[in-house]
């Protein structure tokens, strides 16, 4: 299994258990944006509008710093037959956003970008962006890999595992990794009674009275009506 299909499977099982994939190391977990009073729900009030706004004409990264983003998360989920890249999604942009509303992630994120220039120089005696492809790969992999990185570089396995995280959050929260990782959403089901091998498996059958009331997929689209004793209006 690659990479990219470990990163699928462990996002899936995120949304399974209601979890972010950013917030989950216990520093970050009093990373918090600005807070309003008032509002609905899952809604959103004038206020929030407004600072949204703000913060989307706004920019945090250097161009230098995109570049060495937009080669990162490239790596991190690339394009394959499935999906597109992860630039392609704009990832980037995503990030962004997400340094200028929650400002903690602030100073981690530029500290593990100036570090890539400064291992670039002790290895190669060049700046990250003037890496070859197999060059990035070697630098990576010093972090990449959690289990099996040399202590000396616990505080860059740190910051990749925030990079990665925020790269699967803005990759697998667009229309195209939805696709990509089948989630169907509230999708209505059908029903038309037990199955048969069921009933047969456990003598029993399906009550023809109420044959008429299963959900066939040309009335998914209506809405149940009940009458004032709880009976279903046919």
């Amino acid at each position: 299994m690659n990479r990219r299909e470990n990163l699928k499977l462990l996002f899936t099982g995120s949304l399974g258990a209601g979890l972010m994939m950013t917030g989950c190391e216990p520093e970050e977990q009093a990373v918090t944006g600005q807070i309003f009073e008032g509002g609905t729900p899952g809604g959103r009030i004038a206020e929030e509008k407004e600072r949204d706004a703000k913060l989307l004409a706004d920019s945090f990264f250097t161009d230098e710093e995109r570049k060495k983003l937009d080669t990162l998360v490239d790596i991190i989920m690339p394009a394959d037959s499935e999906s597109p890249a992860a630039t392609e999604l704009k990832v980037t942009d995503f990030m962004d956003f997400m340094m200028l509303d929650q400002p903690g992630y602030q100073t981690p994120m530029r500290g593990g970008l100036m570090w890539l220039d400064f291992e670039a120089d002790e290895k190669f005696g060049k700046p990250f962006n003037e890496l070859s492809k197999d060059q990035v790969i070697e630098i990576v992999e010093l972090v990449a890999w959690p289990d099996k990185a040399d202590p000396a570089y616990e505080g860059g396995v740190r910051w990749f595992n925030l990079l990665r995280n925020l790269t699967c959050t803005g990759y697998f929260t667009t229309e195209a990794g939805w696709k990509y990782m089948g989630y169907k959403g509230n999708t209505p089901n059908v029903w038309d009674g037990i199955p048969q091998q069921v009933l047969d498996k456990h003598g029993l059958s399906n009550p023809e009275k109420y044959t008429a009331f299963y959900l066939k997929p040309e009335d998914r689209g209506k809405v149940v009506e009940w009458d004032d004793d709880g009976n279903i209006i046919g």
